[in-house]
């Protein structure tokens, strides 16, 4: 892919068709040799002159979605918005192309109840969210020219060079690092009330700033994202949270009120007392944390941004005692709200139950191995990568706290292989179910869970004829009282 310059550099015609991938240009050549205009739309296109990568393309033109659907093999016609998902040599996902259109009747705050098909690009940018996304590279052809034709039955069109159309001055825009609705803000975001969101998240990925007229709209109508569903809102803060600063976004969230309706718990963190980094509230302190915590596993972000989710709610004279407890219920409700992937939720939730660990060099080999089975071996690095960003965030050093120490005596009980979990131990259900004659129930679970307990306390215990003996005792014990 050919390098491009950067926004507000003059670009040559070549610069953005040498950019497209071959596969691309195939899409494009072919319905323009049928007679249909189209153009590269969207965010692909808005990357390239930003002077980066696209990893998905869009496509937007004249023909209907039934006219595109029988010109390329494979196609897929999606949705009754006009989109054809088509197959392209050498790109992990479909092209997506979209007959020109207008909306009408956002009744819902999200989705247009009524649509037309048109043939103007200029129209069809209109309708878009800002500017800096309502531009176009392509062409139109131009009408039949039948007096030259050899073939009166078969069009003879005039060729066109492809070009950028941007009536909006999304290049400029571009330039300035500027995001700016198209048109009237207000109008736009009670069309679509998701690109609110999607404003914040820009300016933390595309590092640009929100005009002062586009703020102020979001600001005007930030209530209405109480009716966007809770997996419209969740895919713009994974986003928002791979951003280089999510921060950035974050903080928009809160200063615009887009915030609120989403988290009241989490808005709820502005002036409440932090007393870590001096002039800063538990707010500031949720940012800083955020912006510490690594990018990747991406679930860390999101347990960085409510690990401290049940301060507010439990503050009283200047502590918050047992946050960590309110803080893993509250979290578990947002992201239930929110539809988040059931796997990713317990993760974040069982950080936010367990990041308030606290170690002393005092604690025996036995202590280690009982916080190990308490945390889970599966989540002590999110737990610790949690703790450095946390530490961070409160203005120490990433390894405060014997973070270092804690981690090396952990690491030197996970090496010498001890037993931490029941599929460790040298006996199971079956054994004690035939061995004891116990039946299956909460007895055998006690059972077995006392025994996990003693081989954790002393590995030598583990076993089969101790753990047996020690069995017998305990159902003994069991049956006598």
């Amino acid at each position: 892919m050919a390098d491009l310059p950067l926004p507000g550099q003059e670009l040559t015609p070549g610069d953005l068709a040498a950019a497209i991938p071959a596969s691309v240009h195939a899409l494009l050549h072919r319905s323009w040799d049928a007679g249909h205009a189209a153009y590269v739309v969207g965010g692909s296109l808005r990357d390239l002159l930003m002077g980066g990568g696209a990893h998905d393309w869009d496509l937007a033109t004249s023909a209907r979605p039934e006219q595109t659907a029988a010109l390329f093999p494979g196609a897929i016609y999606e949705n009754r918005f006009g989109t054809v998902a088509v197959p392209a040599d050498g790109l992990p996902e479909p092209v997506q192309i979209t007959t020109f259109r207008t909306d009408h009747d956002y009744a819902d705050f999200r989705r247009p109840h009524r649509i037309e098909f048109g043939d103007s690009i200029d129209l069809d940018l209109a309708r878009r969210d800002f500017t800096i996304n309502a531009m176009a590279w392509g062409a139109t052809p131009a009408a039949p020219d039948r007096s030259t034709a050899p073939d009166r039955s078969a069009p003879a069109r005039t060729p066109q060079l492809p070009g950028l159309v941007d009536p909006f001055g999304g290049q400029a825009d571009l330039a300035t690092r500027t995001l700016r609705a198209v048109g009237d803000p207000r109008r736009r975001f009670e069309e679509d009330a998701l690109r609110m969101i999607r404003a914040v998240r820009f300016a933390a990925t595309l590092d640009v700033g929100i005009e002062a007229a586009t703020l102020a709209g979001i600001q005007a109508r930030a209530e209405l994202v109480r009716h966007l569903s809770g997996e419209r809102i969740a895919i713009e803060l994974s986003k928002l949270l791979a951003a280089p600063r999510p921060s950035v976004g974050l903080r928009l969230m809160s200063d615009t009120g887009l915030l609120t309706p989403i988290s009241p718990d989490l808005a709820a963190q502005r002036g409440v007392p932090q007393n870590k980094v001096p002039d800063e509230d538990l707010w500031d302190h949720t940012l800083r944390t955020v912006d510490a915590a690594p990018a990747d596993p991406p679930h860390l972000r999101l347990a960085a941004l409510l690990h401290d989710i049940g301060k507010p709610a439990t503050f009283a004279d200047g502590r918050f005692l047992r946050h960590e407890v309110v803080g893993a219920e509250l979290a578990g409700g947002l992201l239930d709200r929110l539809r988040w992937p059931h796997a990713d939720r317990d993760r974040i939730v069982h950080l936010v139950r367990m990041h308030m660990f606290g170690y002393e060099p005092s604690w025996s080999d036995t202590a280690v191995r009982r916080f190990i089975a308490k945390v889970g071996v599966e989540a002590l690095d999110d737990l610790f990568a949690l703790r450095e960003a946390d530490n961070v965030g409160s203005g120490r050093e990433a390894a405060a706290g014997r973070l270092d120490e804690v981690r090396a005596r952990v690491a030197a009980q996970l090496e010498a292989h001890v037993v931490l979990d029941l599929r460790g131990l040298a006996v199971d259900g079956d054994d004690l179910m035939q061995e004891l004659a116990l039946a299956p129930g909460p007895q055998l679970g006690r059972i077995l869970d006392a025994l996990l307990d003693r081989v954790i306390s002393d590995p030598a215990t583990n076993r089969r004829s101790t753990l047996l003996s020690l069995a017998r005792s305990l159902a003994a014990t069991e049956s006598a009282t």
